[in-house]
């Protein structure tokens, strides 16, 4: 990223957007991975359940699913309403729903956990359309690259603390205490945080909000094709997040039932994900210069394909636990054939 737009993250017109986009972020993925890791390595072996194969990609289909619902309402509200007071309400939002995860966690409930777990994943498919439209209206068009990429950058470090913490901490004697009071907690400062974001003009006070959701999202589907380059954009981007959350959420059972690994190799596997989604970001910045392009885009696409066709050939080659004793980190890092397996997640 140009160095000179790191001054981004001590601008009001920045910083509070950033820090309330981080908080979220990290809160997302304390509860996500704390409930799959809940589910596959503790509530899955004391209950007997065979299928945790099938429970843990349902919870990911769970979350992303507000995301084709809802996305088309969530867009045009950004345009009509005020875009800093509904990211307050959606922050406020955010509190509630992380004292319902709360005693989802405190009683092992894993219908009220994944209840939340949908209601998280529409609180995030409103905020999304907010985050980055509010971008042109605060930073310079020669700015706007580099703040996407801060955004990202930020959101994805985020995703690494908030898999850490998810992950580990879950599993420990008072794990439930701890990820509760840390979730309810972070969720509060991101609420403080989002006062601070500055006020924007409606970009369409006059719109009629179009509550038939599937038939709005046809008609922007039908709009966007009109212009190459953003029906282009569009697939790229959800090229992106389809492979990405595909695989955030088959890191625990690939962990455990392919490799024969504990918790902390499955956090291993996301954080080397997201760091190199993150760096990434920061490789586009440099490659643009501050350009908006998508000359990289195909390239990409291709790139993550045939990675992830490498995965399969390496994981037929890996050393991996016995299935009685699940294997550490340090017990996975020690095999240089294993090394390419954390190669292809970065």
């Amino acid at each position: 990223m140009s160095g000179n737009l790191f001054h981004l993250l001590k601008t009001r017109r920045f910083a509070p957007l950033f820090i309330t986009q981080f908080l979220g972020a990290f809160n997302d993925n304390v509860f996500k991975n704390a409930l799959v890791f809940l589910i596959t390595y503790k509530i899955a072996i004391d209950q007997g359940w065979d299928n945790v194969q099938v429970i843990v990609p349902l919870a990911g289909g769970i979350f992303i699913a507000p995301f084709f619902i809802f996305s088309s309402l969530a867009g045009q509200l950004s345009d009509k309403l005020e875009k800093s007071r509904l990211i307050r309400i959606i922050k406020f939002a955010e509190i509630l729903l992380m004292c319902l995860a709360s005693y989802g966690f405190y009683a092992e409930n894993v219908t009220v956990m994944m209840v939340t777990l949908f209601l998280m994943g529409s609180q995030s498919a409103f905020f999304g359309p907010l985050k980055y439209s509010i971008l042109p209206e605060h930073l310079r068009h020669d700015e706007l690259i580099g703040g996407n990429a801060l955004i990202e950058m930020g959101t994805f470090l985020s995703i690494i603390l908030g898999l850490i913490v998810g992950g580990i901490l879950i599993l420990t004697d008072s794990g439930p205490v701890i990820i509760s009071a840390t979730v309810i907690t972070v969720a509060i400062c991101g609420f403080f945080a989002s006062f601070s974001i500055p006020k924007t003009i409606p970009a369409a006070s006059d719109l009629k909000i179009n509550f038939n959701v599937f038939q709005e999202t046809m008609h922007i589907v039908r709009e966007s094709r009109k212009d190459w380059r953003i029906f282009m954009s569009i697939m790229g981007i959800s090229w992106f997040w389809f492979f990405g959350l595909t695989f955030l959420a088959q890191f625990p059972t690939f962990s455990r039932e392919v490799i024969g690994a504990d918790e902390g190799v499955g956090t291993l596997f996301n954080c080397a994900f997201s760091i190199g989604i993150g760096f990434g970001s920061y490789i586009c910045d440099r490659l643009l210069k501050g350009q908006i392009h998508a000359m990289y885009v195909p390239g990409a696409a291709i790139l993550m394909t045939l990675f992830s066709i490498d995965l399969y050939f390496a994981s037929q080659n890996f050393i991996g636990g016995n299935g009685d004793e699940l294997m550490t980190v340090a017990q996975f890092m020690t095999h240089w054939v294993n090394m390419r397996i954390l190669a292809i997640w970065f």
